[in-house]
């Protein structure tokens, strides 16, 4: 998982810069047909949705990953598919809806935190 994590350390990076909340990057390699990881994050405001979410294309764009967004006009859940990614990028109330963290719960999982 460690390998699979740091393919996608610029995209952890820079929603920690954004301060982003609660972000986890969940390792679906070899379990699931519809991504190889989910990266989860949660924003304090429609605002801060937007920053995520603009934070993460331009890594996305940097690496040369192609992405389609769905959920762009939504308060509650925006995401990413990048093919082998999928960044959801959730408001507190549709991280406690949608519940993404106990569905895949039993997947490898790691915590990401900015550093200083």
């Amino acid at each position: 998982m460690e390998n699979h994590m740091q393919q996608y350390e610029g995209v952890l990076s820079a929603l920690a810069e954004k301060r982003g909340l609660d972000i986890v990057f969940m390792d679906l390699q070899g379990i699931s047909t519809i991504a190889d990881s989910f990266v989860l994050v949660t924003a304090n405001s429609d605002i801060h949705m937007k920053t995520l979410r603009d934070a993460a294309k331009k890594v996305l764009d940097q690496i040369e990953v192609e992405y389609l967004v769905e959920g762009e006009n939504s308060s509650q859940w925006c995401l990413i598919d990048g093919g082998d990614i999928v960044i959801h990028i959730f408001s507190r109330n549709g991280r406690e809806f949608y519940r993404l963290d106990n569905i895949w719960g039993d997947v490898p999982t790691e915590r990401y935190e900015y550093e200083d």
